[in-house]
């Protein structure tokens, strides 16, 4: 795990309580940038798996 997982992990989090927000007060663009960010976030985990796998890549030669 590096700080790109738990970067992503607390973007994904705020996503959904964007998201949340955004239904529960029935505010289209708020649940519009929770989706969003939850997107981001979900991206950014998936740059810190491959800054893993690299890093494994490395360790193996």
């Amino acid at each position: 795990m590096n700080k790109d997982h738990v970067e992503g992990t607390v973007e994904k989090v705020k996503g959904k309580v964007n998201e949340a927000v955004g239904r529960a007060t029935d505010d289209p663009e708020q649940e519009l940038k929770g989706d969003v960010q939850q997107a981001k976030g979900e991206a950014q985990k998936k740059v810190g798996d491959l800054k893993d796998a690299a890093d494994d890549l490395k360790k193996d030669r």
